[in-house]
């Protein structure tokens, strides 16, 4: 779950999680055994930071109630193991066909993925697309820099400082093939893995090949 949210915030999402149809103040207060004003309060912050919003007023007896329930965000809050469901995929998917067509395969990934990017590449010189695939990796949050360094920047090389799959390329480097089909489909050159987070180093660091 967040770090930010407080034991009682957790506490009251945690019990809208078990009520999907979503609880009332009042009948908030009564379970979490706190004061009405009290989560009132929290249930403002909450829905402030769009963990919860307000759900279906229900008419009673006397004046309707509103309910609250969980936003996706809320619900997205708990933990989730999508790194540890993922590897055990990947490594029933390795088993089953074999190291070289899991490279194949991950390299058949990047590609795919490159055909819904063509478009901004249509017409571009080779600056020109290079500086576009530094946004669209930045946008994929690979925290690539366009910024020079002490030598100045080299056109042929791009460095990224965040592996976004960095556990699972641990365990297969093979999933590095995405990385390097996606960008040679983008630059429409060979691209080179020459150094590499998931083998220890500091910096994902892509060589063009140019001919």
């Amino acid at each position: 779950m967040a770090d930010h949210i407080g034991s009682r915030q957790r506490q009251i999402l945690e019990l809208l999680l078990e009520h999907k149809e979503g609880l009332c103040i009042d009948e908030i207060a009564k379970t979490v055994n706190i004061s009405r004003n009290a989560v009132q309060q929290h249930v403002s912050a909450l829905e402030l930071e769009g963990y919860l919003q307000a759900g279906e007023l229900t008419k009673t007896a006397g004046r309707p109630v509103r309910s609250y329930v969980l936003t996706e965000a809320g619900i997205n809050s708990f933990p989730k193991q999508y790194a540890w469901f993922s590897t055990l995929m990947l490594t029933d998917l390795k088993n089953e066909i074999g190291h070289e067509a899991f490279q194949r395969y991950m390299y058949r990934l990047g590609d795919s993925l490159s055909q819904s990017y063509k478009y901004r590449f249509a017409g571009k010189r080779p600056d020109e697309r290079r500086e576009e695939l530094l946004k669209i990796m930045d946008e994929l949050g690979y925290k690539t820099s366009g910024k020079p360094d002490s030598n100045g920047t080299d056109p042929t090389t791009i460095k990224a400082y965040n592996c976004i799959f960095h556990d699972l390329a641990q365990k297969h480097n093979e999933i590095c093939k995405f990385d390097i089909a996606l960008m040679t489909s983008l630059l429409e050159k060979d691209v080179e893995l020459t150094e590499c987070m998931a083998k220890g180093r500091g910096v994902c660091c892509f060589k063009i090949i140019v001919k």
